[in-house]
């Protein structure tokens, strides 16, 4: 009798084992069902992905950043030349009678 006991409960941890094999093959599948569905859905609403998004994200930053230096250069030129005398900015113009420049 001890040995039919044993056989019963070897076939039975057999048969629990296959079910929980099955089980994870189940949940995989629904996993894998799953993500395919949300990536469909996000793909239909023309949602960005992380990695797009974080570079735009820092090519806005690298504009910005060039933005700001290009107007600190501006205002460096634009007091430079407000600081000239008024004959500076024009000598290279020559005379305006039309007689050739001297110099």
């Amino acid at each position: 009798m001890a040995q039919t006991n044993n056989r019963f409960f070897d076939e039975a941890a057999r048969l629990m084992n296959d079910a929980a094999v099955v089980a994870q093959g189940v949940r995989r599948e629904f996993d894998t069902l799953f993500r395919h569905q949300a990536e469909r859905i996000l793909g239909d609403l023309d949602v960005v992905r992380r990695d797009e998004f974080e570079a735009v994200k820092e090519m806005a930053r690298l504009a910005r950043e060039e933005n700001e230096a290009l107007k600190a250069r501006i205002a460096a030129l634009e007091a430079k030349a407000e600081t000239k005398p008024a004959e500076t900015k024009f000598a290279d113009a020559g005379p305006e009678t039309g007689a050739p420049a001297q110099g």
